[in-house]
């Protein structure tokens, strides 16, 4: 089944670019383009896309406020920003949106289409592009200080999740129910405080379980 997209950026051109691009990909089909924030919000919430390409700066509402949107609204859709920005500010900002990627616009296409496929497959993604000083801030802001309260089923189930599991591979592994497993992972997120898949892996990072690939 192909990874649906949804490009938002505020010049035709990029997105024009993008969807050739894209659709050119064996596993890859753009659903539907936005030129900002509030119309990608719309059409997030009418597609269910698995993965949008959010530019951030654009008229209307920005990118991070879209992301934070779309993300509290349908949590399975992923959100990696592509900019012209590698400011920390603007990586940590869609970070904590709830972004699961970040690459900046000057990166070759091949860079994108692994980061979609990564990040599909519920893993994060910064691209080499940003100065290592950002990357390590940014992983220091992703840290939370609640202390770490899972069992050690939910620590494998986690474990499991952030290293791309599907809930019907986990359960396979772990020879229990489907049903059980997603029981598992609403108990965890309720102790972690978290609301997402994207900030499962956030904590996932912050505690060693996975790394961010450079």
């Amino acid at each position: 089944m192909s990874i649906k997209v949804l490009i938002v950026d505020d010049h035709k051109i990029v997105r024009d670019g993008l969807r050739i691009l894209i659709d050119k990909q064996n596993d890859m089909k753009v659903v539907a383009e936005a030129e900002d924030g509030q119309v990608a919000v719309k059409l997030a919430k009418k597609l269910m896309p698995d993965i949008i390409i959010m530019d951030i700066t654009m008229p209307g509402m920005n990118g991070i406020d879209a992301t934070r949107r779309i993300i509290s609204e349908s949590p399975s859709i992923k959100v990696i920003a592509l900019s012209m920005h590698s400011d920390k500010r603007f990586v940590t900002g869609m970070l904590e949106a709830g972004a699961s990627g970040y690459l900046l616009k000057d990166c070759a296409f091949n860079e994108l289409a692994g980061a979609i496929r990564r990040v599909s497959s519920n893993h994060l993604y910064i691209s080499p592009g940003i100065p290592d000083a950002v990357a390590s801030s940014v992983g220091n802001n992703l840290q939370s200080s609640k202390p770490a309260t899972l069992t050690k089923r939910e620590g494998e189930i986690l474990r499991l999740l952030a290293d791309g599991k599907t809930t019907r591979q986990i359960a396979a592994i772990l020879k229990i129910s489907s049903s059980t497993i997603q029981t598992h992972i609403r108990n965890i997120m309720l102790k972690l405080d978290l609301s997402s898949t994207a900030e499962l892996i956030k904590y996932a990072l912050k505690e060693g379980i996975i790394s961010i690939e450079k």
